[in-house]
């Protein structure tokens, strides 16, 4: 992790819908759970799962194997175009309240 204390400016935030580009799972679509911006990584919903082996708990009385999302690298994703549906690279401009994001493919506002 960086030890620099200003987050990077990223084009990718929770909640957004993306398209994985490359990778395993490739050509999957998914929503934004969270963002690690100094480590460049997301976790997606339902791509990169991965199975991790638990103890028993109070959650989980039993243990045992749960399936759940890994993070990957940020530039393995892309925004999905509001307009298209497509990927679509992103741009900041300067709005009536502040900076936004705009969609590179249709202009549209994101």
């Amino acid at each position: 992790m960086s030890k620099n204390r200003f987050e990077p400016k990223l084009k990718i935030k929770k909640g957004d819908e993306v398209i994985v580009v490359a990778g395993n799972d490739k050509g999957k679509t998914g929503k934004v759970l969270t963002v690690f911006p100094h480590d460049s990584r997301v976790i997606v919903e339902q791509v990169n799962m991965v199975k991790k082996h638990t103890k028993p708990d109070a959650k989980n009385p039993d243990g045992g194997i749960i399936p759940m999302e890994a993070p990957i690298h940020i530039s393995n994703v892309s925004l999905i175009d509001p307009k298209s549906g497509k990927a679509t690279r992103v741009r900041r401009e300067k709005g009536d309240k502040g900076w936004v994001r705009v969609s590179k493919k249709s202009g549209e506002i994101i």
